[in-house]
């Protein structure tokens, strides 16, 4: 079986007023500020957004059998992953922002949809290093694209 498999990262700072407790998103933004409000917001000052992923990535998010994993490091360690879906109506065109949705829908700053977790479901331990601006986050992003899946055939929070 030919699974093809592309690989993005993208780098953020931690603010204080991250809250991470949005219930059906989760977003790193390019922003240099956060207002209370933006509680789905995990990372400012993000080093990519949709638009700057590269074209080959993109097209292996657009693909509806395709699953993207999130896995979120902080000092060198993994401290949460996010799995979700791609689909053929994603734009991955916005400048400013990444956003992961347990929902499916789909804006420019949609890089997957139907995922496992939203913000308020990340470890409270990784939020709790994100609410530090000198934190790092590093949000590997590895997109893949596997032949004959179909998303109907997938049950919801499950890959395989």
């Amino acid at each position: 079986m030919d699974v093809e498999a592309l690989i993005e990262a993208v780098h953020a700072k931690g603010h204080p007023n991250v809250q991470a407790t949005h219930r059906t998103t989760v977003e790193v933004t390019k922003d240099e500020d956060l207002t209370l409000r933006g509680n789905c917001i995990i990372g400012v000052k993000a080093s990519k957004s949709t638009a700057d992923l590269k074209e080959e990535f993109k097209e292996v998010l657009k693909d509806s059998s395709s699953i993207l994993a999130a896995l979120l490091y902080v000092e060198n360690a993994l401290l949460d992953l996010i799995v979700c879906h791609g689909s053929e109506d994603l734009s991955l065109n916005d400048r400013g922002r990444l956003v992961f949705r347990k929902s499916n829908y789909i804006d420019p700053s949609t890089i997957g949809i139907r995922c496992s977790k939203a913000a308020v479901d990340l470890s409270r331990y990784l939020v709790s290093k994100l609410k530090n601006p000198e934190t790092v986050l590093t949000v590997v992003l590895i997109a893949l694209k596997f032949p004959k899946i179909y998303p109907k055939d997938i049950l919801r929070w499950r890959v395989l």
